[in-house]
């Protein structure tokens, strides 16, 4: 199969040597997302709840770019800087997957980058 870049302006550039998502077949698979502005390329500020909106909503318009949508997200991983957030995290992330949400693993990692309190990934099938 082949694979394609999924690129878009309305989510962070990356800030490495990785694409925002790879399409192949009818499956895209995001790279992990952190709350930086896609305007600013900075960290929004506020806590882990303001960065998991961010989080969210970056990955909205990768997952549009790739085709796709929170709908039709498989699976999801969370990293979190501090399990504690767990809840808040969960909270903000459920309001994006009201009906049928995907699978998903959680964990507390010993840091993320740039400092973030939270990162997500995601693996969508493409519509």
């Amino acid at each position: 199969m082949k694979k394609s870049i999924i690129h878009t302006d309305e989510a962070p550039a990356a800030v490495g040597p990785y694409s925002q998502a790879v399409r192949t077949g009818n499956l895209l698979f995001t790279a992990g997302q952190v709350a930086l502005d896609p305007a600013t390329g900075k960290l929004v500020e506020g806590d882990v709840t303001a960065q998991a909106e961010q989080v969210m909503k970056n990955l909205a318009a990768v997952l549009a770019a790739g085709g796709s949508s929170f709908a039709n997200v498989v699976k999801t991983t969370v990293f979190l800087a501090d399990i504690n957030d767990y809840a808040a995290v969960n909270g903000v992330y459920g309001r994006f997957f009201t009906e049928n949400p995907p699978a998903r693993s959680a964990f507390q990692v010993s840091k993320l980058p740039l400092g973030a309190l939270v990162e997500i990934e995601m693996i969508a099938v493409t519509e």
